[in-house]
């Protein structure tokens, strides 16, 4: 049976890996898959067989018909083209626990009632509701999950950037059913109207207020969002700096409600009403303690499972442990991999799209470790020693995967676990889960965290704390997971054999630009600016793209992209100016990637400059491997003009291999390319020219833009942007020139590929085509 349901799991992976849905009309014809299942009653030991791989290749098929009709029925509910970008009035309520910052709220929303006549609205949508413009500095509480909202939105498709190594935004809206973004128009005053009495609504609005209750009792601690997320899930309450430590250390999945969480806070309960029962005869002999402690414990997994907002690590602990609590209850012995596979087999029943989150191979990768490395060894050894081979189990068996996901690997992560896990698990859940009602509590378990994040701290500052490794092959991980699974197979004498697998996937090849080559990385990093030039042995970034809050393009795009190149340290950076579409990303790249030097046209005594940063002024050239580099504006009297515009001092810079250019200019307006046509005509010409300022219509005028006669033009800009970059006269000019456009926001990610054979162009969006996306 095992074999089977992981067979049918392979069919749901498999499914989310096409680029398009399979026709839903031949999925009624998989019943005739069934047919296998009467073979396998002959005693003939071939057909035995034939059946046996018949019925594991039907139940692949029934694993992908299950995604893919679940897929089809999702999809259809979709927001036509005709009602996007237009005021919608919609009734609904708050279906989460509202994300807030000083920008605003964040939160889905769930339509109950279209009151625009005519209007199509998806049945769950994503919301934003900007904060207001008179206070910035704020974070204001204007609503809570579970109550009922009138509102006048704006929506759009769902879409996100698209980049290699980079997070799938639309996948994540997928799998939490948001089949439309958009965000709450204030001309029309939002209006409060109740609360839901949906029992589901009624449980997110328990959550909300736990949030309250906690974040009210700590204040401004550091580790409140910590406590937070311990108790309700919420992650997004926990603030970047924390996370950047749990990374290093390996510590991340503990500052959520993990199933080891689950685990031991269902055994405490579970214990303390053993104890409860056996000091109580008259219990005992109503119902016996040990099935007593059972029932205890597993409704303690399911209120917490619930009260966590039912993520995948909480439904895995949530499946296993009522199947063994019910095998126990009927005094049967169960396996540990059969309740494991039965937990797979649950979560993707209820949600096919599990498989794209990280967190569910995490998940079961390191439960499926603990187990395989643990056969036979249980009562043999001592706990210090079944402890010290489950955190060594663990972090192996994770290894392949860390790296294939994040790039990223904790050398300390065993330690800094071994610390850590006890006092999280066994203090601060438990006091955190209690101090709800006893809020008292609340500062020791506060108390109890920090200490945690000291040593944390402590741990992550060492050098070697973590190891970056560009993307390994597919064979390398592969090779490596046989590795894991020789070296964890308890009593053979030649495991130590199986650390030679590893091999290609700690030395993976690098890809780098052949010499007389270069490269030029266009990162689609939404509104804003990132592009990242390589030579044969040189790295240059031009821009970080945009930073919001936390959550800036530096840290979520741009460095998940380095480490995956093998990149640990740039040959230099330029930001071309004070905007922060462009150096948004900057502190994120500084603090973890080293540069060789900073050239910018920011103020003096901006916070970004260091010991090493110059200015870019006109005729700054250097060469590297055979490509030529020059900055073609500002020049040194733009600095010395107060009311010049900061777009107007960005750094303009042309890169040129024989007779194939490309042009960055920032975003340079009317005054900086009138000054280039003036001043540097003879050098406008180029290949590849970047559409300054995103497309706006303050750029690419008439005259620069037939001196330069690109061949291509890029747009980098963010999808249905509040600006309407490109603008529409801006394409026609250069559509007028014969200009082959290429876009970010429909495209994705863009290489170019510079030789003296000409230039090539690559889009992310084109080579990683999946169902989800939205053809543009």
């Amino acid at each position: 049976m095992r074999l089977y349901l992981i067979a049918f799991a392979a069919g749901v992976w498999l499914l989310q890996q096409k680029s398009e849905l399979p026709d839903a009309r031949w999925l009624w014809t998989l019943p005739l898959f069934i047919t296998p299942i009467f073979l396998s009653r002959s005693e003939i030991a071939w057909r035995k067989w034939l059946s046996k791989i018949l019925l594991v290749l039907t139940c692949i098929a029934l694993g992908f018909a299950w995604a893919a009709l679940r897929a089809h029925v999702r999809l259809a509910d979709s927001l036509p083209a005709a009602w996007q970008g237009v005021d919608i009035h919609v009734e609904g309520v708050v279906v989460n626990l509202p994300d807030r910052d000083t920008r605003g709220e964040r939160f889905d929303f769930r339509v109950e009632n279209i009151l625009t006549p005519g209007a199509r609205v998806p049945e769950r949508i994503r919301l934003s509701w900007p904060a207001p413009e008179w206070n910035s500095e704020e974070i204001q509480q204007r609503l809570k999950a579970g109550e009922r909202w009138r509102f006048t939105v704006r929506l759009k498709s769902p879409h996100g950037t698209a980049n290699p190594n980079g997070f799938d935004h639309e996948a994540w809206l997928l799998t939490r059913n948001i089949r439309a973004t958009g965000y709450v128009r204030e001309q029309e005053q939002p209006e409060r109207l109740y609360e839901s009495s949906r029992p589901v609504d009624r449980l997110q609005a328990l959550r909300d207020r736990i949030r309250e209750i906690i974040g009210k009792t700590l204040g401004d601690h550091p580790q409140a969002g910590v406590i937070i997320a311990l108790a309700v899930g919420d992650q997004g309450s926990i603030p970047h700096g924390n996370w950047r430590v749990y990374n290093r250390t390996g510590t991340n999945h503990l500052m959520s409600i993990s199933g080891l969480h689950i685990t031991l806070f269902a055994v405490l309960v579970g214990g303390l009403a053993y104890a409860l029962w056996r000091s109580h005869p008259s219990l005992i002999l109503k119902l016996p303690a040990r099935r007593a402690a059972l029932l205890a414990g597993w409704l303690a997994a399911l209120a917490y499972t619930f009260l966590a907002g039912f993520q995948i690590p909480a439904q895995r602990t949530l499946f296993m442990l009522t199947v063994l609590v019910i095998g126990l209850w009927l005094q049967r012995e169960l396996r540990p991999f059969s309740l494991l596979v039965l937990a797979l087999f649950a979560v993707l029943l209820i949600d096919p799209w599990a498989v794209l989150a990280p967190g569910f191979w995490l998940s079961f990768g390191a439960v499926a470790a603990m187990m395989w490395a643990g056969q036979g060894l249980i009562g043999r050894s001592g706990k210090l020693a079944m402890w010290t081979r489950a955190q060594a189990a663990v972090t192996l068996a994770l290894a392949p995967a860390l790296l294939m996901l994040f790039h990223q690997l904790s050398i300390i992560s065993p330690l800094a676990n071994a610390l850590a896990i006890p006092v999280v698990s066994w203090g601060v859940v438990p006091l955190a889960l209690a101090g709800v009602i006893v809020t008292p509590l609340l500062h020791i378990a506060v108390g109890l965290m920090q200490g945690v994040e000291t040593v944390l701290q402590w741990l992550s500052a060492f050098s070697w704390a973590s190891w970056s490794l560009p993307e390994p092959t597919i064979t390398a991980v592969l090779l490596s997971l046989v590795g894991v699974v020789w070296l964890l197979v308890p009593g053979l004498p030649t495991r130590w054999l199986g650390g030679f697998m590893f091999a290609p996937l700690l030395f993976p090849p690098v890809s780098i630009p052949a010499a007389g080559t270069f490269e030029a990385e266009v990162l689609d990093v939404g509104q804003g600016t990132s592009v990242l030039i390589r030579t044969a042995g040189h790295t240059l970034l031009y821009d970080t793209g945009p930073g919001l809050g936390d959550n800036d393009a530096g840290q979520q795009i741009v460095l998940p992209r380095l480490r995956a190149l093998g990149i640990s340290k740039l040959d230099g950076l330029i930001l071309t100016h004070d905007d922060l579409d462009h150096t948004g990303g900057a502190a994120s790249i500084m603090r973890d990637v080293g540069s060789g030097w900073l050239m910018s046209s920011l103020p003096k005594g901006h916070a970004l400059l260091g010991r090493t940063s110059i200015r870019c002024i006109r005729g700054q050239r250097w060469q590297w491997d055979g490509v030529s580099f020059e900055i073609l504006n500002p020049t040194i009297h733009a600095y010395e003009q107060p009311a010049r515009l900061d777009n107007d001092k960005s750094c303009v810079l042309k890169v040129t291999l024989g007779t194939q250019s490309l042009l960055l200019t920032g975003d340079a307006g009317r005054i900086g390319e009138l000054e280039m046509t003036e001043r540097v005509a003879e050098k406008l010409s180029s290949t590849v020219l970047m559409a300054g300022h995103h497309g706006s219509q303050t750029s690419s005028i008439e005259e620069f833009v037939n001196l330069v006669k690109p061949e291509y033009v890029i747009y980098s800009n963010g999808w249905k942007n509040r600006f309407g970059h490109p603008h529409e006269s801006v394409t026609a000019r250069f559509r007028g020139l014969g200009a082959e456009p290429h876009r970010t926001d429909y495209q994705g990610w863009t290489r170019i590929r510079f030789s003296d054979k000409g230039v090539q162009f690559e889009h992310w969006r084109t080579q990683y085509k999946r169902y989800w996306q939205q053809s543009l």
